[in-house]
């Protein structure tokens, strides 16, 4: 029997419940792993909610983790038990001490790597990977919107883009968030309790607006982060932790552009999604940081949900098996 965290239905936190199930061998195609640190996204909050639906019920939540393989199935050489690996994107089922899942989505994880590093950066280094060079392919000099900053994935965006030049302008809720965005890189941060963000962003950029921004919170924040750009600026819509995403009139598109790219998708396919990990291990090992906030049991994961959802929590959240 495998300890798993599983959800009889859509609801709050409190859905989530740590249950004993039997685990199968591995089929062709497969891999068994023994996972040591299990990643927390957002994406998993919407799936418990009931915001995005899971395949079935019960469910096991969860899109990112690193491991060793224990076992694998007929047809798999890529990897081989005592692997170290890491894996993200669908299909859900990462809230467990043990999983067996499509070997396809493994990679082998760089020995100057630690598991830990791994299940914190991966699916949130993806998604910069995607933002950077799919969705808007980022230049030297040009200014970066980057909201809650010192989160997960604001950390490792702000990061890379100062790697490829930019100039990073990020929003965060506290002083103290603002000091930890700026000691990894952040050019400016706006405390936006205090500060009209638009307006800001108009100040540090000579009235222009911005190149590029990224808003992962929704509600009124996208609309209001339309107005921060400059002529021919893209926002990327990445996620609504603060509110549901309203309705978008074109006509308030005045020479900008709406991207609503999903990492899931990006990393579906399994050539860009060996591309782009490969991409973020290679930064890592140049000395990208991973900023782990905090680390909760299997068994807590929904006080883990509770303080992400709370804005409580500072870089990547981590449940350990």
């Amino acid at each position: 029997m495998v300890a798993v965290v599983q959800m009889e239905r859509a609801g709050g936190p409190e859905v989530l419940r740590l249950v004993d199930v039997a685990m199968a061998s591995p089929g062709p195609g497969e891999a068994r792993v023994r996972q040591t640190a299990v990643g927390v996204n957002f994406v998993d909050i919407y799936f418990r909610s009931g915001l995005y639906s899971p395949p079935h019920f019960p469910a096991v939540l969860g899109v990112e983790a690193a491991g060793v393989v224990e076992a694998v199935g007929e047809g798999v050489t890529d990897v081989g038990p005592g692997d170290r690996v890491v894996y993200g994107g669908l299909p859900i089922g990462g809230y467990a001490a043990i999983r067996t899942l499509p070997a396809a989505r493994l990679l082998k994880l760089p020995e100057a790597i630690s598991p830990r590093a791994a299940a914190a950066s991966l699916l949130r280094g993806l998604t910069a990977h995607m933002l950077l060079y799919r969705v808007f392919p980022l230049q030297p000099g040009q200014h970066v919107l980057i909201h809650a900053a010192a989160g997960g994935v604001g950390l490792i965006l702000t990061q890379w883009a100062k790697r490829l030049g930019a100039i990073t302008i990020g929003t965060v809720g506290s002083e103290e968030k603002a000091a930890l965005a700026r000691a990894h890189g952040l050019d400016h941060a706006i405390c936006y309790r205090q500060t009209d963000f638009v307006a800001a962003v108009r100040d540090l950029t000579g009235g222009l607006g911005v190149d590029f921004a990224v808003d992962g919170i929704g509600g009124e924040t996208l609309a209001k982060t339309v107005t921060a750009l400059r002529p021919f600026g893209i926002v990327a819509s990445i996620g609504q932790a603060g509110g549901t995403i309203p309705p978008v009139d074109v006509h308030s598109l005045k020479c900008v552009s709406l991207a609503r790219p999903s990492v899931l998708a990006y990393v579906s396919d399994i050539k860009i999604y060996r591309e782009a990990a490969a991409s973020l291990f290679g930064v890592l090992a140049d000395g990208l940081q991973v900023e782990i906030g905090a680390e909760f049991p299997l068994s807590e994961a929904a006080k883990a949900h509770m303080a992400l959802e709370a804005g409580k929590t500072t870089g990547s959240v981590l449940l350990i098996p």
